[in-house]
Formats: C-alpha cells, structure tokens, sequence
C-alpha cells in the first residue's frame, strides 16, 4: 500500500472492508487500517473483495475508488453521488457541444494546447525540424472544418512526435500500440494516461462539470470523456516528461516489465515507482505567471477547469494551460 497527500494505491490482494467508522485492508497475514477522514481517491491494482455496504460508506465520505486490473489498465471508477450540482451550468455545456461552432471552437483549444505542449517536450530536446512539423499542423488546426479533422491532425502530429521517442529514450518504440501494449515504452505511455485521465476525473469532481459531456472527444455511454479532452493538454507534461525522467536515470529497467512475444505490462514493483514518482511531481510546485503565486502541478488541472466553467458560461475565454516553462 502506498499513500500520498490523500490518495492511497493498492497493490496486494484482499478485502477492503468498513471497520466501524473507518477502513480496513485486509491482506493474508494481517489488516491494516485506512482512516476514512485521511481519504479522498483510492486506486486498486491487485485483486480486492468488497460488498454494497463498503460502497455506502464511501459515498457517504465521498471517497473515489478506481479499479486497475492485472495488466495495468484502467477499468472503471466507482464516483460517488455528485457533490456539487450546477443544472444551468449542465444545460450551458450540452449547448455548447450541440452548437457546432462552439464545439468545433472548444475542440481546437484542447488540440492546439496539447499539440504545443508535445511541441516543448521536443523543442528542449532542439528537434528543430520536427518542431516545425507540430508547427505546420497546428496552423492546419485553425482552418479545419469538422471535429474529425482536428482529432485526425492531432493524430498525425503525435505520430510525429512519437517518431523521436527511440531517439529520445534510447528504447524500442516502433510506434503507439494500445491494447496491448507492443512493448515497454507503449507500456508506460498507457499506464501513466490512465493516471492522468483518472487524476482529471478527480478534479472534474470537485466542480459541477458533467464529465461525460466532451468536445474534442465524442460522449460515450461507457466513459467520462471530458476527463479524455482534458487529459490531452496534460498528458505531455505529467506523463511523457515522467516516463523519459525516468528511463532517462535509469529508475525502469527490463526487470520492470513482463514481456511476451506481443505485449509488454509493468510489474507490480514498476508500477509502484511510477505511481509514487507521478504523484510526487503531481504535488511539486511551479510559480504561476499569472497568479504570481506558486501553486502544485495537479492544481493546474483544476484552474483549466475553472476556465473552461468560465467559458461555457460565455463570462471569459477558454485559454487552456500551454507550458511556459
């Protein structure tokens, strides 16, 4: 078990149950209690029994539980009655996904921050040509036509940008693989996107965003696919500079991996470095050119958010978080 700030991650197999007041893991050989009052999100990596009972009492304390299965991929949250409740702020964001302009607007702003995001992960590295390459797709961005267009030129510009990934890291990439992963690389990439995409739907919470009603990506009954259209813009910063930190120190190794002919997953120790040294930048703090005040990474989510409420309202365009530093 690993906690950080208020976030617990669950690696060993058990049950989690409610112990009085409180919660309790209990693991082959002994408990171990989880104060309920200590608790906002808690992550499961490993096999865990629970019943109806244990899912009242966290939403009685609106406690996030979010499930991971075997292979590292994310499988589902159990969310917790919403806390704070907005219908006119509901209403305003379906008018702005089913006004097309306003989409079409919407879904640009999540592309363009996203794509100069990946455009400063390969400018510190001077891959000059390459920059000028996201350049051309992001002017592109500005005239396209349809939400198609701009999910298909941010396609091709990752793709891009993913083609210096061996260069970059010293590994074999060959190429974004998903289900599975082809290799190790692959492996990290999804791994640290459901982080991030489940650290979004923690912020999302705490608003009163519907988090299943998304511009760039289209809604789906069996996902929350704003926290995807948020995830975008924040995807280079706290996961790909993580993952070439990491490899960079020589932190993951080969042992860190199960590999097969087809497939590559984090071991439960690779996994546990990663989820620690994520968490750890998550809560690090950066001076805020505007605010003039420091503020922690994963706070940055939540002022695009803010943002974004904002915009949908009609009070202040939506400037997604570009990196600046």
């Amino acid at each position: 078990m690993l906690k950080v700030s208020r976030t617990y991650y669950l690696f060993s197999s058990g049950r989690l149950r409610r112990k009085d007041d409180t919660l309790a893991l209990e693991l082959t050989n002994e408990r171990r209690v989880i104060p309920i009052e200590d608790v906002d999100h808690i992550y499961c990596f490993s096999e865990l029994d629970l019943n109806t009972k244990l899912l009242d009492f966290l939403g009685q304390k609106k406690v996030c539980l979010h499930f991971f299965n075997y292979y590292g991929h994310y499988s589902g949250s159990f969310i917790p009655r919403r806390a704070l409740l907005s219908g006119f702020l509901i209403v305003k964001q379906v008018e702005s996904y089913l006004d097309g302009d306003k989409r079409l607007d919407l879904a640009k702003r999540f592309a363009d921050a996203a794509l100069h995001n990946i455009r400063r992960n390969l400018e510190k590295r001077e891959y000059q040509e390459d920059c000028n390459r996201l350049d051309e797709y992001r002017k592109m961005l500005i005239n396209a036509s349809s939400v198609e267009e701009v999910m298909s030129l941010e396609a091709h510009a990752r793709k891009a940008y993913y083609s210096k990934w061996s260069d970059i890291t010293g590994w074999d990439f060959q190429g974004r693989s998903k289900r599975p992963p082809g290799n190790a690389l692959n492996a990290l990439i999804s791994f640290g996107n459901a982080l991030v995409y489940t650290t979004v739907l923690k912020e999302i919470y705490r608003t009163a965003l519907d988090p299943t009603i998304s511009y760039l990506h289209e809604p789906s009954e069996r996902r929350y696919s704003l926290s995807l259209d948020v995830a975008e813009i924040f995807k280079p910063v706290f996961v790909d500079r993580l993952i070439f930190r990491l490899i960079n120190l020589n932190m993951l190794q080969d042992r860190h991996f199960e590999m097969n002919a087809n497939s590559a997953y984090l071991t439960p120790e690779g996994r546990k470095i990663f989820v620690k040294e994520f968490e750890d930048f998550a809560e690090k703090t950066i001076l805020h050119r505007k605010l003039k005040r420091n503020i922690r990474y994963k706070n940055l989510i939540r002022l695009d958010l803010y943002k974004l409420i904002k915009h949908i309202l009609g009070e202040e365009s939506f400037s997604p978080m570009k990196v600046w530093w």
